[in-house]
């Protein structure tokens, strides 16, 4: 099985955003390894392939825990399958909505060879009406120049690598796209159907959770005749629908058809988070991402993104709706910028069991329990474990985590709350110790402990005497490989919580070797947990903590009570001699050049806890009973 997003034509088959969106959708999962099970991104073949990544790759494919992170995945997806069985039967005698293409000419063909030749001028109408649609030449094709940081070796850049995707014009001098299509862009240029110059573009914003990126194009030239796409509502199931982009297999614009088969909240590859999505049977392959699908009408219903590909299924596609379209762009009209999608920061619960929520004093078959609220959520001052959510907004919160959606269907609770914007106040009606109250309390996005994305590109990064301190990652773990950082520190990286924003696992990527760090060569993949006898709270905090220190000796205390012990006057000698030697440019990361500012406070205590700060278990990331909000 794997969920692969539909990318860009990448012209590094091995390239850098192969793994790391991967390794998103991965850590959301976790159970027994079962065969066949990947989560991957198709990329093409290319003129220019990295090798760093390349001699890794089999190490990743074989990792126990990501082959384990997998069958999560292959669970859930068989389980909505069935679940949602009869739910098409259902929705589909009750809507009555008209038959694709596909089935009209099956059907033709049993009657006779009159009715195949007319249902054939029928398609061949239906094609010279598509081709002649002035809603295709709104489709533009994307050429993307990636340069992605190197996290092993946080001071220089990757080998640059290029791509092709697909986008569409939405007015007042803008284009949408994926994400993925332009993460770590040092050049984007763009061409309309039936073109041959190129224009340069800029990227405005990039939603990583949403894999949504907004595209300007200043020269006045590309936009002459141009007619921007009209959104639609979002359809229903069995309607119609027609993806359009610039896929493998050519240079000029395709375009194939499918139904809708089913909308949902939806894992999405490349980020974090989990939104509502379309799913359809219409081919989406590598290149497509950015495309638009289009209903009968020829308007806009979503932005192709990623295909579902296993074993045992074949034809699902994903299409990101409108509905998220629109948030991104309301987001960034209101902010100037991308501020994410919120979240409440609980794991819940399902009360599908009567004793339980008998136990609980939950009159009706109605809720969810709340089992743990993140700290640096701002629902941890408003909510207890323990909490029953019955409502929220007015709407009522079923006992399998699900909410009314449309006229004849239920969507899970986190649709909802996606809805909200950054900071935006939430209405929840709970249930607290048989009693029923009505709280109040703020969204705003999750914080990561590790995360999936760096911010700015390029990782912090602080040497001292040879050793190499960095922020623990997602694209880090991927480029080092599973197996080299260590079960210890994949469990922290996976299952804990962040105690407060701002707060990071900084980790000993490496040694320099030198005559002053003797006996710390070998080395890596560290935690370093305090500095001189006080814990760090990230890598600024260690910066700011080796900056100020007066004491003989630098003391770094890492799991299991390691030490490293450096002279201090010594390693300030022999830095930029180590610096020279193996042509680093600086000590640091330009952001660390900043002045330090505590996230928490000096008198504000932090409790600890051993296994990194509030560990969820391997069965909080499934989806038998429990889930995020």
């Amino acid at each position: 099985m794997a969920i692969a997003v539909a990318s860009c034509w990448i012209n590094a088959f091995a390239s850098a955003g192969a793994s790391r969106s991967s390794l998103s959708s991965q850590r959301l999962f976790s159970s027994p390894p079962i065969s066949a099970t990947r989560l991957v991104i198709p990329k093409a073949t290319s003129k220019r392939q990295n090798p760093k990544r390349n001699q890794k790759e089999s190490a990743r494919k074989s990792s126990p825990e990501k082959e384990a992170n997998m069958q999560k995945l292959s669970r859930r997806s068989r389980d909505e399958k069935y679940s949602n069985a009869d739910d098409y039967s259902d929705t589909n005698s009750a809507e009555q909505q008209p038959q694709s293409t596909a089935f009209k000419s099956f059907g033709t063909q049993r009657k006779n060879a009159k009715g195949f030749m007319g249902n054939l001028k029928d398609q061949q109408g239906e094609t010279t009406k598509i081709q002649d649609a002035s809603f295709l030449n709104a489709v533009v094709k994307v050429y993307c120049t990636h340069t992605a940081p190197d996290y092993s070796l946080p001071w220089q850049k990757q080998r640059q690598y290029t791509s092709t995707g697909s986008a569409f014009m939405i007015g007042d001098g803008k284009l949408l796209t994926n994400a993925h299509c332009v993460e770590h862009n040092t050049q984007v240029k763009v061409k309309r159907r039936g073109d041959d110059t190129k224009y340069v573009a800029k990227v405005l914003a990039k939603g990583m959770e949403c894999d949504i990126a907004l595209l300007s194009v200043e020269n006045e030239k590309f936009w002459k005749g141009a007619e921007p796409l009209q959104f639609g509502h979002l359809p229903r199931l069995q309607d119609p629908v027609t993806v359009v982009g610039y896929p493998l297999g050519g240079d000029t614009i395709s375009v194939t058809k499918g139904v809708v088969s089913r909308i949902e909240v939806t894992s999405y590859a490349h980020g974090s988070a989990e939104l509502l999505g379309i799913q359809i049977d219409a081919a989406i392959n590598p290149g497509n991402s950015g495309g638009p699908a289009f209903n009968d009408q020829g308007e806009c219903i979503g932005v192709a993104f990623q295909v579902y590909r296993s074993d045992d299924t074949e034809n699902i596609g994903y299409v990101i709706p409108t509905t998220v379209v629109s948030h991104f762009l309301d987001d960034y009209e209101r902010n100037g910028k991308y501020t994410g999608f919120p979240s409440l920061g609980i794991l819940l619960q399902k009360l599908e069991n009567p004793a339980l929520r008998a136990c609980l004093k939950v009159p009706s078959n109605e809720g969810v329990l709340v089992r743990r609220v993140e700290p640096t959520s701002g629902a941890s001052n408003v909510l207890k474990e323990g909490d029953v959510i019955v409502s929220f907004d007015g709407v009522e919160v079923g006992s399998e985590g699900t909410v009314p959606f449309r006229s004849t269907e239920r969507i899970a609770f986190r649709y909802l709350i996606s809805q909200k914007f950054t900071g935006d106040i939430a209405e929840l009606g709970i249930i607290r110790s048989g009693a029923f109250m009505k709280v109040h309390t703020a969204v705003n996005p999750r914080v990561h402990l590790v995360p999936y994305h760096i911010e700015g590109g390029q990782p912090s990064y602080l040497i001292v005497a040879g050793l190499v301190f960095t922020p623990l990652s997602e694209p880090l773990i991927d480029e080092e490989c599973e197996d080299s950082i260590g079960l210890k520190l994949l469990t922290k990286a996976r299952y804990s919580m962040a105690r407060f924003k701002g707060e990071q696992i900084v980790i000993l990527s490496q040694v320099l070797a030198n005559e002053v760090n003797i006996g710390y060569e070998d080395m890596s993949n560290e935690q370093v947990l305090k500095f001189n006898g006080t814990r760090i709270k990230n890598i600024h905090h260690l910066a700011h903590l080796v900056d100020s220190c007066t004491d003989k000796y630098l003391v770094f205390e890492f799991e299991d009570n390691y030490l490293a012990v450096l002279d201090r006057e010594a390693s300030s000698a022999a830095s930029p001699c180590i610096l020279k030697d193996y042509g680093i440019p600086s000590e640091r990361s330009s952001d660390l050049l900043e002045p330090y500012v505590d996230p928490v406070g000096e008198n504000q205590v932090i409790e600890h806890h051993d296994l990194g700060d509030s560990p969820v278990t391997n069965s909080d990331f499934g989806f038998d009973g429990l889930q995020w909000a």
